[in-house]
């Protein structure tokens, strides 16, 4: 199996200013493209914003005037999917050659939801996953996805799944994932603690797969004026640190933790690797002992 360089953008929304950053994902996405990319995952939310420290004036039974129009604009920069930012996304996909993996907030209805969109160049929009279980005060701003939504995505650079965020801490999600056998695991996400970095490597030992965590770098200066994190109001007040990274199937670190403000991070991955892995280990295989245990997944729409 050929070698291929992957890429993980590191890189803050523009926040309620959806052209803003699809305009700013442009631009890291052609730079990472001219390093040689052809596979370019982008972070958690990075379309329509993760409005991190804002509380959007919930409480425990009560919410409040304010919150709900701060709530309006943040519904107004969420994305149709599909619409015309994933036409342009798709537009870029085919010119460029490269497979995409971003992270965006979809609109559909009245529920906001924490989607995974996946773009191939012959295929356009080729796939979206919706993260299965928000967490904590994520609860108040996204719906729930369902099993209708985990897809595994054939493309030039192998086959491809995504977990957003805390998704990687599930479980049956994830072996479930395995079940399908995906080459690179794509973890868009807002976690900046060096917890994070653990859990990326178990990922990547235990599915034996590639691991591309593309995570946001944001900070207070980034916010527009009127929004007041509960972090704090200095200008300098990093929001979200970063950490993005990429990982072999046998826990080696090929990129990152990146750390400096935002970036393009770079690695050739070999997918022979995966094979190379497996001497040892199959987590669907002779590992899983499916004489013992039996997963039942429901992929049907809620």
């Amino acid at each position: 199996m050929a070698s291929v360089v992957v890429a993980a953008v590191q890189a803050g929304s523009v926040l309620f200013d959806t052209p803003a950053t699809l305009a700013k994902g442009e631009r890291f996405i052609r730079e990472a493209a001219a390093s040689g990319a052809r596979l370019v995952v982008l972070p958690e939310a990075f379309l329509g914003g993760y409005p991190k420290g804002v509380d959007f004036g919930v409480t425990v039974g009560s919410r409040s005037t304010e919150g709900r129009e701060m709530f309006r604009r943040y519904r107004e920069a969420a994305i149709a999917v599909p619409g015309p930012e994933t036409a342009r996304l798709a537009e870029l996909s085919g010119q460029l050659g490269v497979d995409l993996v971003a992270g965006v907030i979809e609109r559909d209805g009245g529920t906001l939801y924490c989607t995974a969109l996946f773009f191939a160049p012959a295929d356009g929009l080729a796939a979206k996953h919706r993260k299965l279980l928000p967490t904590a005060a994520e609860r108040y701003l996204w719906g729930q996805g369902d099993g209708s939504t985990m897809p595994a995505v054939r493309t030039q650079s192998g086959v491809l799944g995504a977990a957003i965020c805390w998704e990687n801490y599930l479980p049956l999600f994830r072996q479930a994932m395995y079940a399908k056998g995906i080459d690179i695991w794509c973890a868009p996400t807002v976690d900046d603690r060096d917890q994070w970095q653990s859990t990326m490597r178990h990922i990547a030992l235990e599915g034996r797969c590639f691991v591309i965590s593309a995570n946001q770098y944001l900070t207070r200066a980034d916010l527009p004026e009127d929004v007041h994190p509960i972090q704090g109001d200095s200008p300098d007040t990093i929001l979200i640190n970063g950490g993005s990274t990429i990982i072999s199937p046998l826990g080696e670190i090929l990129a990152g933790p990146a750390r400096a403000g935002e970036t393009v991070l770079l690695a050739e991955i070999d997918l022979a690797d995966r094979d190379r892995s497996f001497l040892d280990f199959d987590p669907v295989g002779h590992y899983s002992r499916p004489d013992i245990f039996t997963l039942t997944v429901n992929e049907g729409s809620a």
